[in-house]
Order: C-alpha cells, then sequence, then structure tokens
C-alpha cells in the first residue's frame, strides 16, 4: 500500500502548505558555487538577488555559504559561519518574514542560523558529516531536508557503484528517518540527492523514479537546477541549462515533488503554475 506522504510543514510555528509545490530560490553567499549568478556576497548583492526572487514567486530561499558541488574546495567552519551570518543579518534587515534554509552540513553552523533566522536545515550529508546534526535539529524544532549522499563534495564523484540503486538509496534514508522520528524530528523533507555520488545515468534512473520516495512518507524535494546532468548531456554550459532545467522539474512534479529547488524562479514557479492547471483540469 502507498503510503501517503505529509503534505504541510511547520516553519516557526506557521503552517506551510505543500499540496501545490512550492519553489525555493537558492542563494550562494559563497564565490565557490558552480553557477556565478546564483552567487551573492555583498550586502547589495543579496538583497537584489533575494529581492528579484521573492517577486517571482520564491516560497523558501535556501541560503548556502560552502560549495557543495563535485571538487568544491574546502572552507573552515569559521568562514562558512561568517557567510552565513553575515547574510542572515542582511535577509532580517530587508526581509524579516523570509522563510531561510540554510544549507550545511555542519551542526554548529545550523544552529547558529536557526538562532539568527533560519527556519529549515538543508544538510546534504545527511547527517553523515557531522554526527551531532540530528540532535541539533531535534533540539532547534525545525524541519529538516535529508538528502542522500556518500562521502563528500571532495570525493563523492567516486562513490557511485550500488547493488541496486534505488533500493540502496532509499534504505539508506528510511534508517536515517527511524533514527531522526525517535528524537522527535517528524518535520522532514527527504532528497535523492541529484549529482551526488551518482553519475548521470543514475540521476535519470532516480528521476525516473522519484514517486517512490514518497513510500518514505515525507514530501521530496528535487534539486536538478542547472547540473552537470543537463548540460554535459546536452553539451552545453550551466548557463544554457534553464530550458533543460525546467524539462527535468516538470517530470519531476509529475512524480510528485512538492519542492523544487532552483537557480531560476520564474521559470520553476511557470512550471508548476502549467503543471497544476494540467492536473486540476
Amino acid at each position: 500500500m502507498l503510503q501517503v506522504s505529509k503534505k504541510s510543514l511547520n516553519i516557526r510555528g506557521k503552517i506551510v502548505d505543500l499540496t501545490t509545490p512550492l519553489v525555493m530560490g537558492i542563494l550562494n553567499v559563497t564565490t565557490d558555487s558552480f553557477f556565478d549568478e546564483s552567487r551573492a556576497i555583498t550586502e547589495n548583492e543579496i538583497a537584489d538577488r533575494v529581492g528579484k526572487m521573492l517577486e517571482e514567486g520564491a516560497s523558501i530561499i535556501d541560503m548556502g555559504g560552502y560549495s557543495t558541488r563535485p571538487g568544491a574546495k574546502h572552507i573552515d567552519i569559521e568562514e562558512e559561519s561568517e557567510n552565513i551570518l553575515a547574510a542572515l543579518q542582511t535577509l532580517s534587515k530587508y526581509f524579516p518574514e523570509l522563510i531561510i534554509s540554510v544549507d550545511t552540513f555542519r551542526s554548529k553552523v545550523a544552529e547558529m542560523a536557526v538562532k539568527n533566522g533560519a527556519g529549515i536545515v538543508n544538510d546534504v550529508s545527511g547527517g553523515n558529516l557531522d554526527a551531532d546534526m540530528f540532535d541539533v535539529v531535534a533540539r532547534l524544532r525545525v524541519p529538516y531536508i535529508l538528502m542522500h549522499m556518500r562521502g563528500e563534495p571532495q570525493t563523492m564523484n567516486r562513490l557511485t557503484t550500488y547493488n541496486h540503486l534505488l533500493i540502496d538509496i532509499l534504505s539508506d534514508l528510511r534508517t536515517k528517518i527511524s533514527s531522526l522520528n525517535s528524537k522527535g524530528v517528524t518535520d522532514i523533507i527527504v532528497d535523492p540527492g541529484f549529482g551526488f555520488a551518482k553519475n548521470i545515468a543514475q540521476n535519470f534512473e532516480l528521476l525516473k523514479k522519484i514517486s517512490e520516495f514518497q513510500l518514505l512518507g515525507y514530501p521530496v524535494l528535487a534539486g536538478l537546477s542547472r547540473k552537470s546532468t543537463i548540460y554535459k548531456t546536452l553539451g552545453i554550459t550551466p548557463g544554457d541549462a534553464l530550458n533543460g532545467t525546467t524539462v527535468l522539474n516538470t517530470l519531476a512534479l509529475q512524480q510528485g515533488a512538492s519542492i523544487l529547488r532552483v537557480h531560476d524562479v520564474k521559470a520553476a514557479v511557470e512550471a508548476v503554475k502549467l503543471w497544476s492547471a494540467v492536473s486540476n483540469s
């Protein structure tokens, strides 16, 4: 029997409805992200980028101070914390009601961010890189984005061997959900981790079967925006990958994704509106 996934999140006491999929806009406050247009460093750059994404219909802003692209350079926790804290101060000044997700695999950074306005923790490592993360999220009582990944950004491209791709990933996520539930964490978002310890063929296989992740009982996030699966398949650059991103985002919506994490908010919002119109016709 198919388990029905949750269709809402409790974010700082506010119930956020996921019956209609939401768009999460990407804000990188680091100079090492793979898509330069997502980067914003100064106060004006941050305010302008977030303001534009909100005007275009973003419901959540996902902010990261540590690049997790394949082969990204390692930065220490002090630098990551400084990047994120400065951005949070800017966002609280210009957008006090904004729903902010902090993209970090470090529990200390997550805790600092939540204490300074973030309402969601987005952990690309799924707790693998910080043994304290689950306990910290439980104490903070914020929604947690649980992503599947192996290794770390510097090594994950070498860790793409699976006995059975879908079963292995679902099993890993199910075990972690059980651990989170045991600590009282029930607001969970599941992310299959496109591009993280998966090759191009595996990413397409996961996209084709993303509806299976609803068996875990939680909303599913699709993070496909401008990734190498798109631009390498098409023989283009990340800068030319918007059309391909929209195609794959639409396929993810058809497979039940509740959140699209994107660089290009306007296109994603339009995809959701058109998909919803077809679905409700």
